[in-house]
This record gives C-alpha cells, sequence and structure tokens, in this order.
C-alpha cells in the first residue's frame, strides 16, 4: 500500500454492524510511502497512527473528490 500527504484512508467495516470510517492521512512516515501513516479521521475529528489492514485501501487525493 502506498500512499500521499491529502488522499484518504477508506477501512471497511469487516462485522455487521460495523461501519466504514474514512481518514484523511495527514502524515507519510517513509519517503516511499507505505505505512503507517498519521490519519484524521473524518468522523470524529481525531488523529491516530495507522498500520493498515487488509480490510484497508486508499483513495489518491485526485480521485476521491
Amino acid at each position: 500500500m502506498i500512499a500521499h500527504v491529502g488522499d484518504r484512508l477508506v477501512v471497511e467495516g469487516v462485522r455487521l454492524g460495523v461501519p466504514r470510517r474514512v481518514g484523511v492521512i495527514i502524515g507519510v512516515r517513509h519517503p516511499d510511502g507505505a505505512p503507517p501513516y498519521d490519519v484524521k479521521w473524518l468522523d470524529t475529528g481525531r488523529e491516530s497512527v495507522v498500520f493498515p489492514g487488509a480490510e484497508a485501501h486508499v483513495e489518491t487525493a485526485s480521485t476521491s473528490r
């Protein structure tokens, strides 16, 4: 998974009743764009460090709008 600042991280709910989460990537810690990412979640406004799993994907800034 490769991402850039401004891309969106989408994490699908993997269990019934767990909603999809979307966050904006505000920091990339490796020059090649590999995880982990600093993410600001759109639903709460909170920021966290994320090591995305198989249920996550990146939408580039140009396609997520």
